[in-house]
């Protein structure tokens, strides 16, 4: 007989200059089983035009998830990915599987320094670089994709401080600071894997998934098997939660 239960809550974390909308085909195609949220982060989307930190971006996430109960299954792709790392090392409590994708790349050196300059240019014309984004999802994703991770509105002035935000994060001692489950998930050929094996060897019980022919974005074109990954992340971590001692420790 099938349960009534309701699903691991699942909260969704976007990415940068885009908005909570960006989500809406995975979470249609998980289905109504699982509470789900996909808030907007500071400076994006209905909260454009507040300056983007790292603070209020964990505590948005944090709210999203008392909002769902208090405890739940974190999903980010690349700034979302970051930000779903810093919440779970500092809200541990709170956090019972984190799915991060597109975000294995220490934001620092060369690397940081070419995404600073990037962000300053974008900045400087956002409104170019707005139509820029929306023409270049379209390119690379699926009419339906496209569409939701421009539905919210973009907000390329925020990105120099996203940036600058994310520079100041130390992501591998987020990772040593969770003890939960971790799913580490790169397309195949997403400049951000970079220092994937290191994001894996600082995770207590991390697991790294590569999606063949993928790039960055490209990983959420095939929305039905990012949807059965999610899916599967939730199946572990709620049998985890279940296993887990009066004490809170894990047999």
């Amino acid at each position: 007989m099938e349960s009534n239960e309701a699903g691991l809550p699942i909260v969704f974390v976007h990415g940068m200059r885009v908005s909570g909308t960006m989500w809406r085909p995975v979470i249609q195609a998980i289905g109504e089983r699982h509470p789900m949220a996909a808030p907007d982060l500071p400076g994006h989307g209905e909260r454009r035009g507040e300056p983007f930190g790292m603070p209020g971006a964990v505590a948005t996430v944090a709210e999203a998830v008392d909002d769902l109960g208090g405890r739940a299954l974190l999903v980010g792709l690349s700034l979302g990915g970051y930000v779903a790392l810093a919440t779970a090392g500092a809200h541990p409590d709170r956090v019972l599987g984190l799915v991060a994708m597109g975000c294995t790349a220490l934001p620092r050196g060369l690397f940081g320094a070419v995404y600073r300059g990037t962000a300053r240019l974008a900045a400087k014309h956002p409104e170019e670089a707005n139509r820029l984004s929306a023409f270049a999802f379209r390119r690379t994703l699926p009419r339906p994709q496209a569409d939701a991770m421009a539905a919210g509105g973009l907000s390329s002035e925020a990105m120099p401080g996203i940036v600058e935000a994310v520079r100041g994060t130390d992501p591998l001692a987020s990772l040593s600071a969770y003890p939960g489950p971790v799913w580490l998930v790169n397309g195949e050929r997403d400049h951000f894997r970079s220092h994937e094996r290191r994001f894996l060897r600082a995770c207590r019980d991390g697991r790294l998934i590569i999606r063949p022919r993928c790039g960055h974005l490209t990983s959420l074109t095939d929305t039905t098997d990012v949807a059965r990954q999610v899916l599967d992340a939730a199946a572990v971590s709620t049998a985890r939660t279940h296993e887990a001692t009066p004490q809170g420790n894990v047999r």
